[in-house]
């Protein structure tokens, strides 16, 4: 019996050896709250340090493709990015105001988009200073007609700025242009890099028209437009095309990544038909629902991050 009392203590033993040094729910839980402790500092140190970033430069160290000048270590970009990035134009509206004198950097007149700047420089815009953006904003604009594309116009013209001024005291600008009679799906950011992106042709940002012609398409011009148009600067093609409508043939739908200006217009015009309307009802995505025209609202969170992501899968 002693020998079977202490067999069946050492199977016990054997049995709840395999437990030993378990820790209790409580410890367990105590220890998940540490590591989630810690995980948040660290996360906080790193935005932290972002923020510290942002704050000496008006920009991420992730924008910057600078190199350092060697004894101050101050960051330097390009002119026109760095435009880009104070919110006053695209990078490509930049270098184009550059080419033609109307930025200085600390007094001298540059014509080279490269030149490197950093933020101890003063940059003057048409006379003004100007400074990095420190809040990004993101506004979905549903243009109406009669407003165009411009952060400003010498003709005393309605801009779409006028329909938003009450939106940001951040200088914000357009991704891309819709003509004056266009109407339609617009972002406006002050974002450089993403405007950037989206209007870069390597991107092939979708764009989906709803187009009003005086006269119906025919058969022939349909099979045309498809195959594809040559005009002055060159042959354009189309992703798709249909009848918005199959009573009435003068009503069509377009898709488009070409960034071209006036482009669609152009295509119909060079086949002898008249655009009565023109409405963009989709661009990166973002289409016009349940936003009325010259009505505009914030991105969310979700769609920013969406649209930080756009493209990467190519």
């Amino acid at each position: 019996m002693k020998k079977r009392t202490s067999v069946s203590k050492q199977g016990k033993s054997n049995y709840f050896a395999k437990f030993a040094g378990k820790k209790s729910n409580a410890a367990r839980k105590e220890e998940f709250r540490k590591e989630k402790r810690e995980w948040k500092k660290e996360r906080e140190a790193y935005f932290e340090k972002k923020k510290k970033s942002v704050h000496e430069f008006g920009i991420g160290n992730r924008q910057t493709t600078g190199n350092l000048k060697p004894s101050s270590g101050i960051q330097l970009m390009p002119l026109n990015k760095f435009i880009a990035h104070c919110g006053v134009c695209s990078r490509r509206d930049a270098a184009e105001m550059i080419k033609l004198g109307k930025v200085k950097v600390n007094g001298e007149m540059i014509t080279e988009p490269g030149h490197r700047v950093s933020s101890k420089d003063e940059i003057k815009v048409n006379g003004k200073k100007i400074f990095p953006a420190r809040n990004l904003v993101y506004i979905l604009l549903n243009k109406p007609k009669d407003y165009i594309t411009t952060t400003d116009d010498p003709q005393g013209r309605k801009t779409v700025l006028d329909l938003i001024h009450h939106a940001t005291n951040e200088r914000i600008y357009p991704v891309g242009r819709l003509d004056r009679n266009t109407s339609g799906v617009l972002l406006l950011t002050n974002d450089g890099e993403l405007s950037q992106k989206l209007t870069h042709p390597s991107y092939e940002v979708r764009k989906v028209y709803h187009i009003t012609l005086n006269r119906p398409l025919d058969k022939k011009d349909f099979d045309l437009i498809l195959k594809g148009v040559t005009l002055e600067d060159g042959a354009v093609s189309v992703d798709s095309l249909a009848y918005a409508d199959s009573k009435d043939k003068t009503q069509i739908g377009i898709e488009i990544h070409s960034g071209r200006n006036r482009i669609v217009r152009r295509i119909f015009e060079h086949l002898g038909y008249d655009v009565k309307s023109l409405d963009r009802v989709t661009f990166a995505g973002f289409t016009k629902k349940n936003l009325e025209r010259g009505k505009w609202r914030f991105l969310t969170e979700k769609e920013i991050r969406d649209l930080k992501y756009f493209g990467k899968g190519k």
